[in-house]
């Protein structure tokens, strides 16, 4: 069995599948070595041909500046942008650290990305079709679809009968329901760390098997990753650290809000409030 909690039936393997925003990247110049069009000689007739961004900047910053951690967030229409103008908007904010996808009822997926700017995500709605149905920017510490998918078809968690190798999962399911039912949003999260608390392998599927998969993936992305699932059990989060190596480090349920990891706190939107206006002030005076 792989380690860590969110293991593929009879061990098998089950990668996450982050669909970047916008299909294939611009160009191929090797991450850490693009250059932004906009640092070069084109950027002053697409800047001259997409009033609408130019436009649109100043309203994101102020957001910026008055957005609070746990807030509802403020929603900047782009379904009906031109080519040219998604191009531009996309050169402004760039590509951050965390990004995912939400699963939801109909074949309808959510698709989200952190900017360069921290609390300024894009989101896009798609059909079962892969039509694009919805596009737009989101400041918020955690776009509003992945907080509402995440505690939308949630299940009772119950213990069932304990596995033939059971060691802790059956106490341990107790206190996961009683935590998960007990929580209110803005109360401190409960972790429980899998490394200080054996484990078989017939405890971890049954775990799996009782929590449920939910709707929400992300993956957090810096020196090595965090892999962040909803579960389909209320407030329940599996949260993993792995290393560059992809090695997992640290294995955790977490019982709360959306996990701080994917979150963007306070002094992210006045730093990216400030980081903006200075993309404004440069380009777009």
């Amino acid at each position: 069995m792989k380690a860590g909690f969110w293991v593929a039936p009879e061990g098998g393997e089950q990668a996450m599948s982050v669909m970047p925003i916008g299909g294939e990247p611009l160009d191929e110049t090797p991450a850490g070595r693009k250059i932004s069009l906009l640092a070069t000689g084109k950027a002053e007739d697409l800047i001259a041909a997409c009033p609408r961004v130019r436009q649109l900047l100043p309203d994101i910053v102020a957001a910026l500046e008055t957005q609070a951690e746990n807030a509802p967030g403020r929603l900047f229409d782009l379904t009906e942008f031109s080519s040219d103008e998604i191009l531009l908007v996309e050169q402004v904010t760039g590509e951050g650290e965390v990004a995912g996808v939400v699963s939801l009822p109909d074949g309808i997926g959510a698709q989200i990305h952190e900017s360069v700017m921290a609390g300024l995500w894009r989101v896009r709605f798609t059909d079962a079709g892969g039509k694009l149905v919805a596009d737009y920017l989101e400041v918020s510490s955690l776009p509003e679809i992945a907080r509402r998918a995440a505690l939308n078809n949630c299940q009772p968690l119950t213990s069932g009968e304990p596995p033939a190798g059971a060691m802790n999962v059956m106490p341990l399911l107790t206190e996961i329901a009683s935590r998960s039912a007990a929580h209110k949003p803005g109360d401190a999260a409960h972790t429980i760390t899998f490394s200080l608390l054996p484990m078989s392998p017939d405890d971890m599927s049954h775990l799996q098997r009782r929590l449920g998969p939910g709707a929400v993936r992300l993956v957090s992305k810096g020196y090595g990753s965090c892999r962040i699932l909803s579960t389909a059990t209320r407030n329940v989060w599996s949260v993993q650290f792995f290393n560059a190596m992809d090695e997992i480090i640290l294995d955790t349920l977490e019982i709360g809000d959306a996990p701080a990891a994917a979150c963007a706190a306070q002094e992210d939107f006045r730093e990216s409030a400030r980081r903006l206006r200075e993309i404004e002030e440069a380009y777009f005076a």
